[in-house]
């Protein structure tokens, strides 16, 4: 049974005093998950539902992202999840890359596996010469010698496919050389990478301005 809405409680120990959502039928109850203490309601809330209805995509590209060898099937449910915010037409997931089989990557996908379509694939090399023939220009999100920030990154090419790699040892050099753009997320930090999830989300959104 879906949750049709949800409380926020305070707990009245002052010690505590712990502010927190609680939806209908949760194993928690009415007591603070933190000190077991008493809490009062302080608001109820009818939880929005997302429409169904197909949503137009009018004068727009058509986008892919290709997941290659992501382990954490956190990063791939968010990835899903992102996908579909942003009108990917399809989730490529190849090597050891987790699916939507596995539980985990469902919890973090909030169920965007059933409005974005995904396949997976063994090796990606092979995918991406298969989809170059078929159309496709292959962009890498990787921060290498070459690559250009994503803003200025040039091409009006209506099917573009976006590969994010590896947490640990980035895009597969093989996918580099087939790339037609390899682009990057400028920093402004002392770290020299997002997290695999983020910077997708990142390079989604500036690909659909």
């Amino acid at each position: 049974m879906s949750i049709q809405s949800f409380e926020i409680r305070v707990c009245q120990n002052p010690e505590c005093g712990l502010r927190y959502p609680l939806t209908e039928g949760h194993p928690f109850g009415e007591r603070c998950p933190l000190c077991l203490g008493e809490t009062v309601l302080v608001l109820k809330k009818k939880i929005e539902r997302e429409s169904n209805e197909e949503r137009e995509r009018k004068d727009r590209r058509e986008l892919a992202v290709l997941v290659d060898n992501v382990r954490s099937a956190w990063n791939v449910g968010s990835i899903l999840r992102t996908s579909d915010g942003f009108g990917f037409s399809h989730v490529f997931l190849c090597g050891i890359t987790p699916t939507p089989e596995q539980a985990e990557v469902r919890k973090t996908a909030l169920g965007a596996e059933q409005f974005v379509t995904w396949s997976h694939h063994k090796d990606a090399v092979k995918l991406v010469e298969k989809l170059k023939q078929e159309g496709w220009r292959v962009w890498a999100l990787e921060f290498v010698e070459g690559a250009v920030p994503i803003r200025s990154a040039e091409g009006d090419e209506p099917k573009i496919v976006l590969i994010v790699g590896s947490e640990v040892t980035g895009v597969d050099p093989g996918l580099l050389a087939l790339t037609d753009q390899i682009v990057y997320l400028p920093m402004h930090g002392q770290k020299r990478s997002f997290n695999v999830a983020v910077a997708f989300g990142a390079a989604a959104f500036a690909l659909n301005q």
